[in-house]
């Protein structure tokens, strides 16, 4: 956390009243120093006390990300397209940014993109997370990562909120979702029984199934 450690008279300063009082106010219990130094001379820190002189520094020191995922390979067109959006918004947006994808499953949780934008919010590099919709960072767990990003100070951008799913909705995707990653351990990614079962799966979700 960013901090500012000033003497009395600094402080007072900032706050617009005399030294006199914030000693008055330490005797209240209202404003207590942060700090004293060895001598025992108060020290208070302006990043606590002006939030708002500081902000637009540290915000300015972590970066923006932009996170793009796609499922499988058959989707890398749709994966360049996401980049696109999210370049292009956070260009008009003005802001400094980086963008990260992956190709992979929402339930892998070991994807390098995915683990490098954790360790950069963690570490407190990010600050600010922008992202084409909710499940583009995992099926499950995403609640996860927004909460990191809320105890981090993160901003999350959604671009497409969209109307939410109905329950029945949200329930066919997992299970394709499940379904694509099984089965795809048990036959191979590449196998024609693999992309049978797939298919299958799809039809009946989308209701194109014969």
């Amino acid at each position: 956390m960013f901090k500012k450690l000033v003497p009395i008279h600094e402080a007072a300063e900032a706050l617009g009243v005399s030294a006199q009082t914030l000693r008055r106010w330490e005797r209240e219990g209202r404003l207590l120093p942060d700090e004293r130094t060895a001598g025992g001379r108060r020290r208070y820190d302006l990043a606590r006390l002006k939030p708002e002189m500081f902000r637009a520094q540290v915000d300015a020191a972590r970066k923006t990300v932009a996170y793009a995922r796609v499922s499988s390979h058959d989707q890398k067109d749709d994966l360049e397209r996401q980049k696109q959006v999210l370049e292009i918004y956070c260009a008009r947006q003005g802001w400094t940014f980086e963008v990260i994808a992956d190709l992979g499953t929402g339930m892998n949780y070991h994807k390098k993109g995915l683990k490098r934008l954790l360790d950069a919010i963690i570490g407190g590099e990010v600050g600010r997370l922008v992202i084409t919709h909710k499940d583009g960072l995992l099926r499950f767990g995403a609640e996860l990562v927004f909460a990191i990003c809320e105890a981090k100070g993160v901003e999350v951008v959604i671009l497409n909120q969209g109307e939410d799913a109905t329950f029945e909705e949200d329930l066919a995707k997992d299970v394709l979702e499940i379904i694509t990653v099984f089965s795809a351990r048990l036959y191979g990614s590449r196998s024609r029984k693999n992309q049978k079962l797939i298919d299958a799966v799809r039809g009946v979700v989308e209701g194109t199934a014969p």
